[in-house]
Protein backbone atom coordinates (compact mmCIF):
# COMPACT_ATOMS: atom_id res chain seq x y z
CA UNK A 1 0.00 0.00 0.00
CA UNK A 2 1.85 3.55 -0.96
CA UNK A 3 1.99 6.06 1.90
CA UNK A 4 1.12 9.50 1.29
CA UNK A 5 3.90 12.48 2.14
CA UNK A 6 2.59 14.79 4.15
CA UNK A 7 1.89 18.00 3.19
CA UNK A 8 4.52 20.72 4.72
CA UNK A 9 1.86 23.67 4.73
CA UNK A 10 -1.51 22.45 4.77
CA UNK A 11 -4.00 24.22 3.33
CA UNK A 12 -6.26 26.97 4.64
CA UNK A 13 -9.69 27.08 3.85
CA UNK A 14 -11.19 30.84 3.92
CA UNK A 15 -13.67 31.37 5.88
CA UNK A 16 -17.47 32.07 4.42
CA UNK A 17 -17.17 35.69 5.31
CA UNK A 18 -14.04 36.05 2.62
CA UNK A 19 -15.09 33.68 0.31
CA UNK A 20 -18.22 36.13 0.02
CA UNK A 21 -15.76 39.07 -0.08
CA UNK A 22 -14.18 37.50 -3.13
CA UNK A 23 -17.07 36.50 -4.53
CA UNK A 24 -18.82 39.84 -4.33
CA UNK A 25 -15.39 41.43 -5.71
CA UNK A 26 -15.47 39.08 -8.56
CA UNK A 27 -19.49 39.64 -9.46
CA UNK A 28 -19.91 43.68 -9.11
CA UNK A 29 -17.04 44.51 -11.95
CA UNK A 30 -18.92 41.47 -14.38
CA UNK A 31 -22.25 43.01 -13.65
CA UNK A 32 -21.47 45.85 -14.51
CA UNK A 33 -19.12 45.53 -17.58
CA UNK A 34 -22.13 43.27 -18.50
CA UNK A 35 -24.81 45.82 -18.43
CA UNK A 36 -22.43 48.19 -19.96
CA UNK A 37 -21.79 46.02 -22.76
CA UNK A 38 -25.34 44.38 -23.25
CA UNK A 39 -27.36 47.66 -22.73
CA UNK A 40 -26.93 48.61 -27.00
CA UNK A 41 -28.25 44.90 -27.56
CA UNK A 42 -31.09 44.35 -25.39
CA UNK A 43 -33.02 48.47 -25.58
CA UNK A 44 -36.13 47.97 -24.73
CA UNK A 45 -36.42 44.39 -23.60
CA UNK A 46 -38.15 43.10 -20.49
CA UNK A 47 -36.37 43.59 -17.13
CA UNK A 48 -36.78 39.77 -16.28
CA UNK A 49 -34.95 38.74 -20.18
CA UNK A 50 -32.36 41.53 -19.14
CA UNK A 51 -31.78 39.30 -15.74
CA UNK A 52 -31.60 36.16 -18.07
CA UNK A 53 -29.01 36.89 -20.25
CA UNK A 54 -26.41 38.62 -17.63
CA UNK A 55 -26.63 36.05 -15.70
CA UNK A 56 -26.06 33.44 -18.12
CA UNK A 57 -22.71 35.15 -18.81
CA UNK A 58 -21.64 36.28 -15.65
CA UNK A 59 -22.52 33.37 -13.49
CA UNK A 60 -20.64 30.80 -15.41
CA UNK A 61 -17.61 33.79 -15.99
CA UNK A 62 -17.48 33.91 -12.39
CA UNK A 63 -17.92 30.35 -11.20
CA UNK A 64 -15.31 28.76 -13.33
CA UNK A 65 -12.96 31.64 -13.81
CA UNK A 66 -12.69 34.72 -11.70
CA UNK A 67 -14.01 33.47 -8.40
CA UNK A 68 -11.07 30.25 -8.43
CA UNK A 69 -8.40 32.82 -9.60
CA UNK A 70 -9.19 35.31 -6.51
CA UNK A 71 -9.11 32.35 -4.50
CA UNK A 72 -5.54 30.96 -5.93
CA UNK A 73 -4.31 34.71 -5.55
CA UNK A 74 -5.61 34.82 -2.07
CA UNK A 75 -4.08 31.47 -1.01
CA UNK A 76 -1.23 32.80 -2.41
CA UNK A 77 -0.71 35.96 -0.03
CA UNK A 78 -1.49 34.14 2.85
CA UNK A 79 0.80 31.80 2.17
CA UNK A 80 3.46 34.48 1.71
CA UNK A 81 2.15 36.71 4.77
CA UNK A 82 2.63 33.24 6.84
CA UNK A 83 5.78 32.13 5.54
CA UNK A 84 7.38 36.01 6.37
CA UNK A 85 6.35 35.15 9.68
CA UNK A 86 7.55 32.19 10.43
CA UNK A 87 10.78 32.80 8.53
CA UNK A 88 13.00 34.32 11.45
CA UNK A 89 14.51 37.48 10.93
CA UNK A 90 18.19 38.61 10.90
CA UNK A 91 18.90 41.44 12.65
CA UNK A 92 21.73 43.21 10.85
CA UNK A 93 23.69 44.37 14.23
CA UNK A 94 24.23 40.80 15.41
CA UNK A 95 25.63 39.54 11.76
CA UNK A 96 28.84 38.32 12.13
CA UNK A 97 31.49 39.98 9.31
Amino acid sequence: MPRSTPNPLPRHVPSVHVRALLTWLAIFPLVSVGMLALNPLWGDWHPVLRALLLTAVVVPLAVYLVVPNLLRAYGALRTLAVTRRVAPSIDPGTAAD
